[in-house]
């Protein structure tokens, strides 16, 4: 393909549809997590539509304090940490909402697999959530 000047006319095309699967894939991630905060009667779902601050809503949904969320200043050790809090977030999500913990381990595939599972649990319908 020819370019002009550095620029490649390709990606006139390509940015619109990155932003666009991007703001699709937030908004439908925000949608399921604010479902899941509904099904185990969480006070503060709104939280789901911020971004960084969403991660909130997994680690208290998972019995985790709030403020590990900083944990995201902390570089490389720090996302690992968060990480693994995460899963452990989503393992305990998972069992309250009456699915096998183990699920929560699919998510270490990547992002399609994590979009896959907060969307059974969001969506698919388990008749009795347990408590916490």
């Amino acid at each position: 393909m020819v370019t002009h000047g550095g620029f490649d006319p390709l990606m006139l095309w390509l940015i619109p549809w990155m932003i666009l699967i991007f703001v699709g894939v937030y908004v439908y991630t925000a949608l399921c997590l604010r479902s899941i905060g509904r099904k185990l009667k969480y006070n503060r779902n709104w939280v789901a539509w911020v971004p960084f601050l969403n991660g909130i809503l997994l680690l208290e949904l998972g019995g985790f304090h709030w403020a590990f969320i900083f944990l995201l200043l902390v570089p490389v050790l720090g996302w690992l940490v968060l990480g693994v809090l995460t899963i452990i977030s989503l393992w305990r999500i998972c069992e309250r909402l009456g699915y096998p913990g183990w699920m929560a381990l699919f998510v270490l595939l990547g992002s399609l697999a994590f979009l896959i599972v907060i969307s059974i649990l969001a969506w698919a319908d388990k008749k009795s959530p347990k408590k916490k």
